[in-house]
């Protein structure tokens, strides 16, 4: 496994474009918004795992792991490196994680903006499902408020290039640590024709 950072070039390291990509990081980091812009700067089919996880009210999807098993059968996508069952299946895939380690204050500022933004305006997010009420989203456990989620896993990934070693030792790992350092990043990767 190698780890690199913003600017090295990740298409002279592999040869050519990268294809399989996963986007990993902490509630709020930002995945699924980089996962989108990759897809739309490389040309790559962008697929939130999200949208495959979620079914109706909340309710984990059957299909789940079979549907994130299709995704990663394609020869090229982007999505989120997230959910315990999922992660492996993307790694055994992936040919570059991208490992957004920003700031915890960065991270739960967004946490909490995109929380508000999405319970006031009733946003409808995957399979109909929208945010509860702020009132009731308070309170409830951390696995079911994304706010107190996010701050109890806040370090989940510390050990993400240990993990990446051992188990896909032959995936490049890039390490941001700032949006800066995402848009750096972003912008040296080329526009593919047709993206």
């Amino acid at each position: 496994m190698a780890l690199v950072g913003p600017d090295d070039d990740v298409v002279a390291r592999l040869g050519r474009v990268p294809g399989r990509i996963a986007v990993a990081g902490v509630s709020g980091s930002g995945k699924t918004t980089l996962a989108r812009r990759l897809g739309a700067r490389l040309g790559i089919p962008h697929t939130e795992l999200d949208a495959l996880h979620h079914g109706p009210a909340w309710t984990p999807r059957p299909a789940f792991l079979d549907d994130v098993r299709s995704l990663v059968a394609q020869d090229a996508f982007v999505t989120e490196w997230q959910y315990t069952a999922a992660r492996p299946l993307v790694l055994a895939r992936a040919e570059v994680v991208v490992w957004l380690d920003l700031p915890t204050h960065v991270t739960m500022r967004q946490v909490v903006v995109r929380t508000l933004r999405r319970s006031v305006r009733r946003e409808v997010l995957w399979n109909g499902n929208v945010e509860p009420p702020l009132w009731r989203t308070w309170y409830r456990a951390p696995e079911e408020n994304i706010v107190r989620w996010a701050w109890t896993t806040r370090h989940k990934y510390r050990d993400l290039p240990a993990e990446v070693g051992r188990d896909a030792p032959d995936v490049l790992v890039v390490r941001l640590r700032s949006r800066r350092e995402v848009e750096r990043w972003l912008a040296a990767l080329p526009v593919v024709d047709g993206a």
